[in-house]
């Protein structure tokens, strides 16, 4: 679909890396990119976010090169967003709804498709309670009797029920998660999980530890569903290995909220192995963004392990790195030449040996 983008600097340090990272966002999600406006603002303007100025000069770019959507790469207010499309007469898509139109597409299992639905609705029901909300403020009137109201609230319930019945089968998958962690604990068998931002190579990684066939690709997103295989790990025995969702900058709340029983995974795993990609300029910002979205769903003090991936692209070779303590806190490795596996399994061994009385908690490196 032929997109216009508008991009919009705040004054952010990381501006760029955003930006290129929408970019590919909208690639995904299959868009064909004919034209970027870019805007420079201190602040948001409360009716088009991007002022009315760079709007209608946008508004003749979209025309001049036959636009078909809009891709605003900020999170928009119902009534920006009502504003713009206003002005464009085309459709408006901002980052959130980018998001979760990425994860409609990609999403394959049942579970993860009732996450994305959920989100969506919520999405939805915060646009509809505030879009028409000036409606409702003027109480009847000319063109508000009869069904116009009540139009409203029956979309309202609409949506609300089906909130209510998709919270209601996702808990029943959480049910079925916590049983089967509880026999993977009575089983004594130790769960890791891989967790990262998008694109650092966790699939590829997770296919190279379990020889699976997980879907893989150089797209954000590329996984949605969580794959969990067990795996024989010399000196550790058997262990359970999850390869889970990516994170990015400003994750949506309510994707967070959604797949809450997927990031359980992480949450209760006894040991995270954090897959960030070496070959980033912008790694060091990812890691904290992993850091942020593992301390909101309350896994911040599950032990980690950094795996910087794709060293191949950088020139490093394979090797470890231990804290004062002597244990691995870092493992450097090419999972799609699968060098440097050895020493994501030591440090797997050396977690599993560890002593009780002992043990020192896998720290949480991010630079040095």
């Amino acid at each position: 679909m032929r997109s216009l983008i508008i991009s919009v600097d705040l004054g952010s340090p990381d501006y760029q890396a955003h930006a290129d990272e929408f970019v590919m966002l909208a690639r995904g999600a299959g868009a064909v990119i004919v034209a970027t406006v870019t805007a420079r603002r201190s602040r948001p303007d409360a009716a088009y976010f991007i002022g009315s100025g760079k709007a209608d000069e946008a508004v003749l770019l979209a025309q001049e090169h036959d636009a078909e959507v809009v891709l605003f790469d900020q999170p928009l207010s119902p009534a920006q967003q009502r504003n713009l499309e206003r002005k464009f007469s085309l459709r408006v898509v901002d980052r959130v709804a980018l998001i979760l139109d990425i994860f409609a597409l990609r999403a394959q299992s049942h579970e993860g498709k009732l996450q994305v639905e959920l989100a969506q609705l919520q999405h939805l029901a915060t646009r509809l309670t505030r879009m028409w909300s000036h409606l409702e403020r003027q109480r009847g009137g000319i063109g508000m009797r009869g069904p116009g109201e009540s139009q409203l609230e029956m979309d309202r319930r609409m949506i609300g029920g089906k909130v209510r019945v998709l919270r209601e089968r996702l808990e029943r998958v959480q049910r079925q998660r916590m049983t089967q962690r509880r026999s993977r604990a009575r089983g004594a068998t130790l769960s890791v999980s891989l967790v990262g931002y998008t694109n650092a190579g966790k699939s590829t990684l997770f296919n190279a530890m379990t020889r699976a066939d997980a879907y893989t690709a150089d797209q954000l997103f590329a996984t949605l569903d969580t794959t969990t295989r067990r795996v024989w790990v010399e000196g550790a025995g058997q262990i359970t290995l999850s390869d889970t969702v990516g994170f990015i900058r400003d994750l949506p709340h309510a994707l967070i909220a959604a797949f809450r029983a997927t990031l359980e995974e992480a949450i209760h795993a006894d040991l995270l192995l954090h897959v960030v990609d070496a070959a980033s300029p912008q790694r060091d910002e990812q890691i904290a963004e992993v850091d942020k979205v593992l301390a909101e769903i309350g896994a911040a003090d599950v032990p980690r392990v950094l795996v910087y991936n794709k060293i191949d692209a950088v020139g490093l070779e394979p090797r470890v790195e231990c804290d004062a303590h002597g244990t691995i806190c870092r493992v450097f490795l090419s999972a799609r030449q699968r060098s440097g596996l050895e020493g994501l399994r030591e440090a797997i061994r050396q977690f599993a040996n560890r002593s009780d009385d002992n043990a020192t908690p896998f720290q949480n490196l991010q630079s040095e």
